[in-house]
């Protein structure tokens, strides 16, 4: 099963908009297989965002994601990435499809509630930067079968 990293910003726990975050993922088949709340420190913002070193909006990305205490989760389940990215909508909420979690609760690009891996090796760093391996806790769910069909056996 593929796993990513969400990061509910802190602009969502301002909000209070954490379980509504929360319940499109999970209504969406995802497994919560980690989560902690937390605030992040500069070291931390750095090297989480480490891509965008450099770029003009690099320190005030830092100072937002700092700001406040924010929730670091672990979702696993098949195409876990593809599945978020779709169900986030796209980084700027003015062009985010309705019915994402940014078309319908955020307006500014700046501001918008959520962070999650783009791609299956940018999730194992990210995972792995806010979650040590015990951390992350596998288990079965009896839905598991009325969320995705199982092959079956010839």
């Amino acid at each position: 099963m593929e796993r990513t990293l969400i990061l509910i910003k802190p602009d969502a726990i301002q909000r209070g908009l954490v379980g509504a975050v929360i319940s499109r993922l999970e209504s969406r088949g995802l497994k919560i297989v980690a989560m902690k709340m937390l605030q992040m420190d500069d070291n931390l913002a750095s090297r989480h965002y480490e891509a965008h070193v450099g770029k003009g909006f690099f320190k005030g990305l830092v100072e937002f994601i700092t700001s406040s205490p924010l929730i670091a989760m672990v979702l696993q389940g098949q195409n876990a990435v593809e599945i978020t990215r779709n169900t986030m909508g796209v980084t700027n909420p003015l062009n985010a499809t309705p019915g994402t979690i940014r078309g319908d609760l955020a307006i500014d690009i700046g501001r918008n509630l959520i962070h999650g891996s783009d791609s299956q090796d940018t999730a194992q760093r990210e995972i792995s930067l806010f979650f040590s391996p015990q951390e992350i806790v596998d288990y079965p769910r009896d839905v598991d079968p009325w969320i995705t069909e199982r092959p079956k056996a010839e």
